[in-house]
């Protein structure tokens, strides 16, 4: 069984390549007040607010947040607004059967959510994954991440009222749902990836629009989100300085993704416990060692040049034929036992930890979703942090509500 994330290894030295952002940064955060509002003798002064739930606003979720003025007393996250039982009710599935609704809570990165569960499955079962297989998971991987991250950065746009910020990565992101219905049939949810393989192959004119995508955006479109985004003083004076959390910080509290890496911490599952072909393909881990509000927003776009250049290298190195899945046998089982196998996802280390019984379908079944871990950051940065930096905070943070409720 593989084992799960040890916070001790953030602090390991070695030779993985890494990107290092270089982000100015003053550094600067207003005063953590460390009294809750149940100590405090005149309460009247302070003002709980409701944020949510609203969609495109909070998300779905509502942050209960306690205010003097506008300085940020506490802030309590309230998640449950869209429980879907998806662990309890893949217990009652097979281990084939539970293959489209594992991808539900987060839509937008599916393929890399159902990764994770196959690879745990194929562990379970003793499945081999053919070669050419695994260069298809990999290419619709980096392909969600990049979707995922493109409408990440949409919903940033109209948390910080930057309606063009939202439009293009909107439009842009239509690019890559492109090159994912051709390879899978479907938009969003793909159910592309399935235990021992894929469940079809590449169309004959995927690879030509596939170049021909990722060139126009990585030499066109990228450069122009810098200029209008990034480069843009108002938005680098309401996230520069603002949210910071500490390396130690993000060790302690366990954060992962962009927001570990933020933070000056070189992780990422790929590089450290590689899976399929990754081992094989070369790419740099994207880190930033001033920990505020714009290197977690930043992180995120360089994350997307490098799943450009994975993609360039798994269409150049994959076999030109052969199978794309292993033989199944009707409702196969393996022995007793239990898997753990986690991937890279948009968010960060996503996993599935399961626990068979011998018969087709699954005993116990938990995901460590990223979502989850990057949730513990909300209070600690809101916490004497001024009201108007809560959307911006919050959503540097990298959290996919609806994954939070799997």
């Amino acid at each position: 069984m593989s084992s799960a994330t040890d916070n001790s290894a953030y602090n390991n030295k070695d030779n993985d390549a890494s990107l290092d952002v270089n982000t100015r940064s003053t550094n600067a955060q207003l005063p953590s007040r460390s009294f809750h509002v149940e100590q405090l003798e005149d309460r009247d002064r302070y003002m709980t607010l409701s944020i949510g739930p609203q969609h495109p606003g909070s998300g779905h979720m509502r942050i209960i947040v306690v205010v003097d003025g506008d300085i940020i007393v506490s802030a309590d996250p309230d998640v449950g607004y869209v429980h879907r039982g998806e662990e309890k009710m893949s217990e009652s599935r097979t281990f084939v059967q539970n293959v489209p609704h594992i991808e539900r809570p987060v839509i937008h990165d599916s393929s890399n959510i159902l990764y994770s569960y196959c690879l745990a499955v194929e562990e379970l079962i003793g499945l081999q994954t053919p070669e050419r297989a695994k260069y298809l998971r990999a290419i619709l991987a980096e392909i969600d991440r990049i979707q995922y991250t493109l409408y990440w950065l949409a919903i940033l746009g109209i948390f910080i009222g930057h309606s063009t910020m939202f439009m293009w990565a909107t439009a842009d992101r239509e690019l890559f749902v492109e090159l994912a219905d051709m390879a899978s049939g479907n938009r969003i949810t793909h159910s592309y990836i399935i235990p021992g393989g894929v469940r079809n192959d590449l169309p004959d004119v995927f690879a030509d629009k596939a170049f021909k995508f990722i060139d126009y955006f990585e030499r066109k479109r990228l450069p122009e989100y810098h200029k209008i985004f990034y480069d843009n003083p108002l938005f680098r004076q309401r996230s520069e300085g603002v949210g910071v959390l500490s390396r130690s910080d993000a060790i302690s509290l366990g954060v992962t993704g962009s927001v570990l890496r933020a933070s000056g911490i070189d992780y990422d599952v790929r590089k450290r416990e590689p899976y399929d072909i990754y081992s094989d393909i070369e790419f740099e881990v994207p880190i930033s060692k001033a920990g505020d509000s714009f290197a977690r927003s930043i992180l995120p776009i360089y994350d997307i040049q490098q799943s450009i250049n994975i993609i360039r290298q798994c269409l150049a190195k994959m076999p030109p034929s052969g199978q794309i899945r292993a033989k199944l046998q009707p409702n196969p089982r393996g022995p007793p036992g239990e898997a753990y196998r986690r991937v890279e996802s948009g968010r960060g280390a996503l996993g599935h930890y399961i626990v068979s019984d011998g018969t087709p379908k699954p005993y116990r079944h938990k995901m460590s979703v990223p979502s989850v871990r990057n949730l513990t950051a909300m209070p600690h940065l809101l916490k004497g942090a001024r009201l108007a930096d809560l959307p911006v905070i919050y959503w540097s943070l990298n959290i996919w509500p609806v994954e939070i409720e799997r």
